[in-house]
C-alpha cells in the first residue's frame, strides 16, 4: 500500500513539500482518503481532507464548499464512490492550475494492483491510441457478441489518460490506462453489446444490448436493461447521448465489476453515455455512465488498431 501511495503522489502527481493537497472523499472511501492525505502530509505538503456525502450519480457536482476548496488547491485527489471526473467543479479547478486525479470506486486491492503497472508502457500505448483517434474521422467497432457500431470523430481531439498528471492543470483517472475521445454528437449509430461491466450496475452475468441511432440510445435489451434505463431516465434525454469512446491500455487491470479498473483493461473498449463537455463534447448533464466491451475489433478509417482485443498500435 505504501508503494502504491508513493506512485500516486510522487510519480503521477509530483507533489512537492510546499504545495496544498486537497483530498475529497465520502464515507465509503474515507479510509483511502485518509491514507492519501496522511501520505501527502508525511511528504511535507499542506494536506486537507474533506469528506462529503456520497453523490447520487457520476458527474453530479460536489457541494459548494468543496467546489470552492477545489479552486484554491495545488493538487486535487478525489477517491470517491461516484465520479467527480466530468463535473464543472473539477474542470474549474484544473483551469485554475490544479493537478487533479479522480479515483471513483477505488479499493485498496485495486490501488495496490493497478498502480504496480508498467506506466512507461501505459503512457506509450495510451499516447498511440489517442493519436490514432485524433487523426481519425470514423471508428467502426464489431465483436463476436454482436457489437456493430459506427462513431464519427472528425475534428475531435482525443486524450491520453496515462498517469502523467505532473503539468499545471493536468487531469486524469488513477489507476490510468486509456486513450479516449468524445464522438461528434449525432454521428453514432448501430448496436453495442456490453459483455463486461456497466456502471453502476457492475459486472454483467449476461450481456446488455444497446441500440443507438443519431447519437442516442433508442432501445435496450437483456436482464439489466430495465435497471440501466431507470438509472438514466431521471436525468432526461441527454443522459442517453453517446458521450465517450475509450480504449484500455493497462495490462495490470483485471475484470472486477468496478468500471474504474475495468475500462482500463488492455484491449477492451468502453462507451459512455451522458456528459462529455469537460473533454471536448457539447453534452451537459449530471450523468456519465460507462459500459465495457471485451475483445472487440476496432478500425479507424479502415486501419485496424484492435483485433479480438489485441492492440496493434
Amino acid at each position: 500500500m505504501d508503494e502504491a501511495l508513493r506512485t500516486v503522489l510522487e510519480d503521477c502527481l509530483a507533489v512537492r513539500p510546499d504545495e496544498e493537497v486537497l483530498v475529497v472523499t465520502d464515507p465509503e472511501r474515507l479510509a483511502i482518503g485518509r491514507a492519501l492525505s496522511e501520505a501527502a502530509r508525511v511528504m511535507g505538503a499542506e494536506s486537507v481532507l474533506m469528506e462529503m456525502s456520497e453523490r447520487d450519480t457520476n458527474g453530479e457536482e460536489p457541494p459548494p464548499s468543496v467546489a470552492a476548496a477545489m479552486l484554491v488547491c495545488d493538487v486535487l485527489i478525489a477517491p470517491t464512490t461516484k465520479s467527480l471526473s466530468h463535473t464543472e467543479a473539477r474542470r474549474a479547478a484544473c483551469a485554475q492550475g490544479a493537478r487533479a486525479a479522480t479515483m471513483p470506486q477505488i479499493t485498496e486491492d485495486m490501488l495496490v494492483r493497478t498502480m504496480a503497472a508498467d506506466y512507461a508502457q501505459v503512457r506509450r500505448l495510451s499516447g498511440a491510441v489517442a493519436a490514432a483517434l485524433t487523426a481519425g474521422n470514423q471508428v467502426d467497432i464489431t465483436s463476436t457478441q454482436g457489437t456493430d457500431i459506427t462513431l464519427g470523430i472528425e475534428g475531435r481531439t482525443a486524450l491520453s489518460d496515462d498517469g502523467d498528471i505532473t503539468a499545471a492543470g493536468g487531469f486524469g483517472n488513477l489507476p490510468a490506462g486509456e486513450g479516449f475521445v468524445a464522438p461528434v454528437e449525432g454521428t453514432t449509430s448501430g448496436r453495442i453489446v456490453f459483455d463486461g461491466t456497466i456502471w453502476p450496475i457492475g459486472r454483467l452475468d449476461q450481456p446488455l444490448t444497446v441500440d443507438i441511432e443519431g447519437g442516442y440510445i433508442t432501445g435496450m435489451s437483456g436482464p439489466s436493461a430495465d435497471e440501466f434505463q431507470a438509472i438514466l431516465e431521471p436525468h432526461g434525454r441527454e443522459a442517453f447521448a453517446v458521450a465517450e469512446l475509450g480504449i484500455g491500455t493497462n495490462d495490470a487491470a483485471r475484470l472486477t465489476g468496478n468500471v474504474l479498473e475495468d475500462e482500463k483493461i488492455l484491449g477492451t473498449i468502453h462507451v459512455a453515455f451522458g456528459d462529455n463537455h469537460t473533454f471536448g463534447g457539447t453534452v451537459r448533464v449530471s450523468s456519465h455512465q460507462d459500459g465495457i466491451v471485451l475483445e472487440p475489433n476496432v478500425d479507424i478509417d479502415g486501419r485496424t488498431i484492435l483485433r479480438d482485443g489485441r492492440l496493434t498500435v
